[in-house]
């Protein structure tokens, strides 16, 4: 399989995990903040929906300053579930914005509040959290600890989603060091607890991982069951991030069964889908993948119609990375057409 297909196959395996936010109201501006001794509850309250209604906007960057704001108010009324609350959400942040010191050092905190507390579940996730920055940081018989500690800790409490999540991650620590056996059982025995939450986008997301593992192991079939199962589950969800995610697995996966019509069935999918979003990103990365799977079959013609094409798209996307990305391997195709 070629190196692109892999990437792509495996792509964004990791993830933090905070508490599900609640439907919060608007805010157009924000607020004058009291500094004082006597700042209330209801101020960092107001802030920290401030930081989430950025985040939900795909803004992190913008949400992160109103919770350092609500985090300062929090800790001078003492409000230890509500710091928890608000690290957690800081260091997910951090971490998927690869700020990982600064990932590290808020869940450290936050582990370390949920511990005072005795708060298991608290726990459970802080643990997690902190596994997944240290995976990331290739820390990974730390992390492995943190999860394990993780899931005795959410079997104590019953709690599947959290037993789930847990054995998510420790398959997450056996992928990085290329042990895709023990990957796989570690994700089909998570799936059992994903599906006794329930909860369709942590299912999604664990049975994409566990595609990912029997395609590195070169069990394509295996592979190919499990993306098209991600991708019925996030379609009925309407998580459509995970459905482009399942979606792109199932292309490699084709291409590694060397079935082309399917593989190209799926692509006209995934198009349709960005395109019914109106997700021109999602586009541009179809655009590409129907480029180099035509490439990868033969079809030098058609790729380089759909390189340029692509290369338009990122262009009025105003994405130089990707144009000049783009552009590198239309040259390479234009070298093997002109010889």
């Amino acid at each position: 399989m070629s190196k692109w297909i892999r990437l792509l196959s495996i792509a964004l395996v990791l993830g933090l995990t905070s508490y599900p936010a609640q439907a919060q109201p608007e805010f157009p501006t924000p607020p004058l903040i009291d500094r004082s001794p006597g700042a209330t509850r209801s101020q960092a309250d107001t802030l920290l929906q401030l930081g989430e209604q950025e985040n939900r906007r795909g803004n992190p960057e913008k949400a992160i300053p109103f919770w350092l704001e609500a985090l300062e108010l929090y800790e001078i009324i003492r409000d230890d579930a509500a710091i928890g609350r608000t690290l957690d959400l800081l260091g997910v942040s951090y971490g998927n914005l690869g700020r990982l010191r600064e990932a590290e050092a808020a869940l450290r905190r936050r582990l370390a509040i949920a511990r005072d507390n005795r708060d298991l579940q608290g726990q459970v996730y802080g643990l997690n959290n902190l596994g997944v920055v240290l995976l990331q940081r290739r820390s990974v018989g730390s992390a492995e600890g943190l999860f394990n500690e993780a899931l005795i800790i959410a079997r104590q409490i019953n709690n599947p989603a959290g037993q789930g999540l847990s054995l998510t991650n420790l398959g997450h620590a056996a992928y990085a060091i290329g042990d895709y056996d023990e990957a796989i059982k570690r994700y089909e025995a998570a799936l059992t607890f994903r599906r006794a939450a329930p909860d369709p986008v942590a299912e999604a997301n664990t049975t994409i991982a566990l595609a990912d593992a029997y395609q590195a192991a070169n069990q394509h079939r295996e592979a190919l069951i499990n993306y098209l199962e991600a991708a019925d589950v996030s379609l009925r969800s309407r998580d459509h991030a995970n459905q482009f995610r399942a979606l792109t697995g199932a292309i490699g996966a084709y291409v590694s069964l060397n079935q082309p019509e399917l593989a190209l069935r799926v692509l006209d999918r995934r198009i349709s889908l960005a395109r019914q979003l109106r997700d021109e990103r999602q586009e541009l990365l179809t655009l590409g993948v129907y480029a180099r799977v035509y490439q990868t079959f033969g079809d030098r013609l058609e790729a380089r119609n759909y390189f340029e094409r692509a290369i338009l798209l990122a262009n009025a996307l105003g994405d130089q990375s990707q144009v000049s990305s783009l552009r590198a391997e239309l040259a390479q195709l234009l070298f093997v057409l002109n010889r």
